[in-house]
């Protein structure tokens, strides 16, 4: 496990110096049971419209807000544009407003809200799902995760990292549309050993939902609900990010300058959630590091974290057309 998130963490700095992409980590990747497929890197690629996203908020947009029956032209009830439960909706009502998306209307009679700007759709350039397992040896069930992804097509690419020596018997194992990388935590370096083909995301995909005994259980998951899931993940993607939420309280935490919690006692990045605390051996208790991971992203990434936002913005009369 150590080993696993070192080199998913490398990885993630390797790319984003690389790429423009936007990375984050740990998101579902299914639709009908988003939470039985959890992928372990999602990388956003930017599309015409990312300086768009980028100007409304750092953080996400709350995806109920975005499928609400809302404009920017007009304000409605909460309750009119939200069809979930009250609690629920005025979670979602004051997230959409705390981040800039949505702004309260004054109202005599009742609370109505409006969008601030028009969500622009096509932020999106594709979205890439990266399955990282260093040793190819140990695969766990790293078939059927794969298989899911590519008659899902929910990405519109899909790529295992291994720093494994990729075989032709470890080959056949993996479904031809997923592309292969060799990768080097060490050094950083990523080797293209196979390139991941485009996959239908604009067409109904099945996804595998239960193994039995001479027949598998599935959905088939239409391009509507597909677009929504994408949309949902490359939100979260956006105001996640890959960097740890938290670094540990030791003096053994020695940052890298990409944002990695190493630790000087191992000699490599360690997980702060799984390995750090008083049960290490080596734990010398101290204030956690200071580390701007909202800086280094900002400086590495099209990511803004301090955008102008678009609540002040003067709606023109060519928005209520």
């Amino acid at each position: 496990m150590e080993r696993e998130y070192g080199f998913e963490l490398g990885l993630c700095a390797a790319l984003e110096q690389e790429t423009e992409w936007l990375l984050a980590r740990q998101l579902g990747g299914a639709v009908a049971d988003p939470g039985q497929r959890i992928v372990d890197v999602v990388g956003v690629v930017p599309g015409p419209a990312f300086a768009d996203r980028a100007r409304i908020t750092a953080s996400t947009i709350p995806p109920a807000a975005v499928e609400a029956d809302l404009g920017v032209g007009r304000a409605r009830p909460p309750q009119a544009a939200f069809d979930c439960r009250p609690e629920r909706r005025a979670a979602v009502v004051a997230d959409a407003v705390d981040c800039g998306f949505l702004t309260r209307e004054p109202d005599d009679t009742q609370p109505r809200v409006r969008q601030t700007t028009r969500y622009p759709d096509e932020w999106v350039g594709e979205l890439v799902a990266i399955e990282n397992k260093p040793d190819l040896d140990r695969p766990g069930g790293l078939r059927e995760q794969l298989r899911l992804d590519a008659s899902l097509a929910l990405f519109d690419r899909v790529v295992l990292a291994t720093a494994t020596h990729v075989t032709g018997a470890h080959r056949n194992r993996i479904p031809d549309p997923v592309g292969i990388w060799r990768f080097d935590p060490e050094s950083g370096q990523r080797r293209i050993v196979r390139s991941a083909d485009r996959l239908p995301v604009a067409e109904p995909g099945i996804e595998p939902r239960a193994y039995r005994d001479g027949r598998t259980d599935i959905s088939v998951v239409s391009p509507a609900a597909k677009h929504r899931r994408r949309r949902r993940i490359a939100e979260r993607a956006y105001g996640k990010g890959w960097r740890p939420d938290a670094y540990p309280a030791c003096a053994r935490c020695e940052p890298t300058d990409d944002g990695r919690p190493w630790c000087a006692a191992y000699d490599r990045v360690v997980d702060p959630a799984s390995e750090c605390g008083t049960d290490c051996p080596h734990h010398d208790p101290a204030d956690p590091p200071v580390v701007d991971t909202d800086r280094l992203r900002d400086a590495r990434t099209p990511w803004e974290r301090a955008p102008d936002g678009t609540v002040d913005r003067q709606v023109g009369l060519g928005d209520f057309g």
